[in-house]
């Protein structure tokens, strides 16, 4: 067997699908304004779900966003600020910036975005 498949296989190498990491993140602004801090904790998607938000071509990171935190689609937020959909509500809830970097935070997680290989040189 090789050396790859008898780490892979030892216990403490886990699926990722079951156990997404997580991550809180602080929006400034928002912290600011009600004075005390503001974050939301938002997850890593699973492989087909972030291809799938990757494709779409409106809105995408909104929905990025909206998928990688569930706090964000409760029904006393979209009754606060008015959003017929979720979407529409984190557009009244966040400014354009702060759902970009976001959604990238989310990205992030999922494994985009940051330097997750590195080769090995022979030599």
């Amino acid at each position: 067997m090789s050396k790859f498949l008898d780490q892979m296989l030892r216990p403490e190498a886990e699926d990722v699908q079951r156990n997404l990491p997580t991550a809180r993140y602080e929006v400034k602004r928002l912290s600011r304004a009600l004075g005390e801090p503001v974050a939301l904790e938002l997850r890593a998607l699973p492989y087909g779900r972030a291809q799938e938000l990757r494709e779409m071509e409106r809105d995408q990171e909104v929905h990025i966003l909206l998928a990688g935190c569930e706090e964000l689609k409760d029904e006393a937020l979209r009754a606060k600020f008015g959003g017929v959909t979720p979407a529409e509500t984190v557009k009244a809830m966040l400014l354009p910036g702060e759902i970009v970097e976001l959604s990238r935070a989310v990205e992030r997680l999922s494994g985009y975005r940051q330097n997750t290989i590195r080769e090995i040189k022979n030599g």
